[in-house]
């Protein structure tokens, strides 16, 4: 597919069918992400692959209930590690290198799932404490984003989005 192609088309879903996401496919999307630029390429996050439906379940429940979490054949959480940017960028690393690091890897993983004709949709309400133990992050590793991966089982309408005159500023 092409960029573009990528771009216009990719939207949000939240009903997968049961079809597993391909090993090859998976594989893709974790180096995409690893090509996600950072902050002085200190790549200061995580990213933990889900495949146990228990532990799927779980997240869904940690998510607030978000009960198609559970229905996605992978669910990747992408956490920030500020500990990695600290040493170099003090607290401006802390609160916003690391998170920001994580969730341009996110998207890139987002835009590769779309890429490969898969689903996903960016799950940002959760109760972080609970996600953390679903996943066995280490202290100091913070979840961000929760990434439901799958083939998709609904064909949604991509919505309207805000004029360009509203979001851009000439200055």
């Amino acid at each position: 597919m092409e960029f573009f192609d990528v771009i216009n088309n990719r939207c949000s879903v939240r009903t997968f069918t049961s079809e597993s996401v391909e090993d090859d496919k998976l594989q893709k999307i974790l180096e995409t992400a690893n090509r996600a630029p950072s902050a002085g390429n200190l790549q200061a996050y995580e990213i933990f692959v889900v495949t146990d439906p228990s532990k799927r379940d779980l997240l869904a429940k940690a998510a607030l209930n978000q009960e198609f979490i559970a229905s996605a054949s992978v669910v990747l959480v992408f956490c920030s590690h500020p500990a990695r940017s600290e040493w170099r960028y003090g607290e401006r690393g802390v609160q916003m290198y690391a998170l920001q690091d994580a969730t341009i890897a996110c998207t890139l993983a987002m835009l590769s799932a779309s890429a490969q004709g898969l689903a996903s949709v960016w799950v940002g309400a959760f109760e972080d404490d609970s996600v953390s133990r679903v996943i066995g992050a280490s202290d100091g590793v913070l979840p961000v984003a929760i990434l439901p991966i799958g083939y998709a089982d609904e064909v949604p309408v991509n919505r309207s989005r805000r004029e360009i005159n509203d979001i851009v500023h000439w200055t």
